[in-house]
């Protein structure tokens, strides 16, 4: 409010610049409003939503930290257009805006401490910050994503480098298995004539052992029936003595 004390009633005039600004923003608004739906992208489960749309929330374009406030590109449009906006500090879309806010000044948080490794405000640096290494927000963020970037890259290196890896161990893998496959394959054979000619020693042995039973069992037939014969000329011989007598 105006703390100024008038003996008369004063003149009221029209503030030029907020008029100005509610013209273009309500110009803008119209122009824009029958094509904004179709041509703009309707705010999805994960993204940042215009916190002035109504209805059908649009995803937001930008985040002004002055403001705290996000816009989709049609109600952005002042910002991009009127002098007094223009110096407002504008960031990709984020949600909870009033944590980029300073709690102890209520200051955007739009600078960075290095030696603290924490976000801080204007009036942050110059009093809490005031010897430490502080740097834009903006700056610190190139800097962490060029960062991060080469950590991206090195990461990706060593993925690949484990991928070639299990492609190797894989190789050798099949590999090793052909080599198995292989060497059973030869084992059979190895084993298979052993077992072959095994089985042809024993037969041999079993048909030699039979010859030779063979072989006794005709020998101890005609030596039986030698024995045989010779019995029956001694009985004859005896009952002949047994008839002289």
């Amino acid at each position: 409010m105006c703390n100024k004390v008038f003996n008369t009633k004063p003149e009221l005039h029209v503030n030029t610049f907020i008029s100005e600004m509610v013209a273009q923003f309500r110009q803008s608004a119209q122009q824009k409003a029958g094509s904004s739906s179709s041509e703009q992208q309707v705010s999805k489960p994960g993204e940042v939503p215009c916190d002035v749309c109504t209805g059908t929330k649009l995803k937001a374009l930008k985040s002004c930290l002055v403001c705290l406030v996000s816009y989709c590109e049609t109600h952005l449009e002042p910002h991009l257009t009127m002098s007094g906006l223009k110096r407002h500090q504008l960031i990709d879309p984020v949600e909870n805006l009033e944590g980029r806010m300073c709690t102890k000044h209520d200051k955007p948080l739009e600078l960075f401490c290095k030696t603290d490794q924490t976000c801080v405000c204007m009036l942050c640096s110059v009093l809490d910050h005031k010897m430490h290494d502080v740097v834009p927000l903006k700056e610190e963020y190139e800097e962490k994503k060029v960062e991060l970037g080469k950590t991206e890259a090195e990461i990706q290196q060593m993925i690949q480098k484990r991928r070639l890896k299990i492609q190797e161990i894989k190789h050798s893998v099949d590999l090793s298995e052909e080599d198995a496959d292989r060497e059973i394959a030869e084992g059979v054979q190895v084993f298979t004539s052993l077992k072959e000619s095994v089985e042809r020693g024993l037969n041999e042995f079993i048909n030699t052992i039979k010859e030779k039973q063979k072989t006794t069992e005709k020998q101890a037939e005609a030596f039986i029936k030698e024995l045989e014969q010779e019995i029956s000329e001694l009985m004859k011989r005896s009952t002949e003595s047994k008839l002289i007598t």
